[in-house]
């Protein structure tokens, strides 16, 4: 009995120390709290609770069903709403003790309104004011004589997650702003803002058929420019009819991505050329600043514009043709830069030779997180807490 006793706590110390590193879920924490439902219930029916969810560091200010009333009286189209409650969701952590101790007593942040590229110029940021009484204002930049309290905290998961509750609803002329539903017939959207060269591609080749089947469960097309199409016909004349199908579909990936969830995350995304294949045929994403480029291991592409972005369509203007090495693997010499493997092939020597300089570790672009300093320190505390766990387990079975 005592052994058992002493396996089991040990176990129980492990899987409970182990959910340190579970991601958040808003709709299970707003949950618990009936006074919210209403914004727990169009966080999910305009899709920002799936955005929420994927971000590392993130700010909500819920308000009670009161304040959402109020807002639901106004009769704005679902896409408006989204836009509305879209700036009451901060791109940084705020928890009770952040906001009671800005720097200057001041600041301005980021939020998931000004992510999406919709807020012109900064309207899509919130300034936050500690004043005194321990008082706490928020005001839209595009309404400064609003002034929202903060009137409690909810939950914090520093520096995770924390959602607090605010006054009432931000209010802001840009968000609040009429806005039709967008048009999502994807045949249409291919054919203009640049796109009309791979569109003809995709129509000759066929192609077109398979993006066309996936847009209900959600697709993200990533259309090469004009001039890009233009530039890669000589090497497309020179492709067989299913590498010319591989190509095309290599440009598509069978979810939707959002602008923020391309922003928030890096690493290998799968493609519609995969389906069927017995090759990979994956990319990975990068951020690179502002800027999110996808890497194929033969060329790196930028993505330049956004056509459309409303779930289930994604489609991004890219600057270049994504070439999969699957096809490409003659030209992935010359167009990656050749110093980068013999600089490896030096550190693997110096390393034989006794040399004590650091051997090449992964590239920190392709963390699945591109979060700050204190994101970071949260999820490796989380790996230290589960190895611990695992060091008890095992003197447990020593000791019994």
């Amino acid at each position: 009995m005592q052994t058992f006793s002493a396996v089991t706590l040990a176990v129980l110390l492990l899987i409970s120390l182990s959910t340190t590193t579970d991601a958040h879920n808003i709709t299970h924490i707003l949950d618990k709290s009936p006074e919210f439902s209403t914004f727990n219930h169009y966080l999910t029916l305009t899709h920002l609770a799936g955005e929420i969810n994927r971000r590392q560091t993130i700010t909500v200010c819920a308000v009670d069903n009161a304040a959402m009333s109020a807002l639901i009286a106004k009769g704005l189209s679902l896409v408006t709403i989204k836009n509305v409650l879209s700036l009451h969701v901060f791109a940084d952590y705020f928890g009770s003790k952040k906001l009671h101790q800005i720097t200057k007593g001041s600041t301005s942040t980021a939020t998931m309104y000004q992510a999406t590229g919709e807020a012109p110029g900064t309207t899509g940021y919130v300034h936050i004011t500690d004043v005194k009484g321990g008082k706490v204002h928020f005001t839209p930049e595009d309404n400064p004589t609003q002034t929202v309290l903060y009137v409690k905290s909810i939950l914090e998961m520093p520096y995770n997650i924390s959602v607090i509750q605010i006054s009432e609803i931000l209010q802001s002329p840009e968000a609040e702003a009429p806005t039709s539903a967008p048009d999502l017939n994807l045949t249409s959207l291919l054919q203009k803002d640049g796109c009309k060269a791979f569109y003809d591609l995709l129509s000759t080749s066929g192609a077109i058929g398979t993006f066309l089947s996936t847009v209900d469960g959600g697709v993200t097309v990533f259309c090469p420019s004009d001039d890009a199409i233009t530039a890669f016909a000589p090497k497309y004349k020179n492709l067989t009819a299913e590498e010319k199908t591989s190509l095309l579909l290599y440009h598509g990936v069978p979810i939707y991505n959002s602008m923020g969830m391309l922003r928030s995350s890096n690493g290998l995304m799968n493609t519609l050329a995969t389906e069927g294949a017995k090759k990979k045929y994956d990319f990975t994403v990068q951020n690179v600043g502002d800027v999110v480029k996808l890497k194929t291991k033969v060329v790196t592409a930028a993505i330049t514009g956004t056509v459309i972005d409303d779930e289930p369509v994604a489609l991004y203007k890219i600057d270049k043709v994504l070439l999969p090495r699957e096809l490409f693997k003659g030209t992935a010499e010359a167009d990656e830069p050749a110093a980068a493997p013999k600089a490896a092939k030096k550190k693997k020597k110096a390393a034989k030779k006794g040399d004590n300089a650091d051997a090449p570790g992964p590239d920190s672009s392709d963390d699945d997180y591109g979060g700050g300093d204190a994101a970071d320190q949260t999820a490796s505390s989380g790996g230290r807490l589960v190895a611990s766990a695992f060091t008890v387990v095992c003197l447990a079975l020593v000791f019994v």
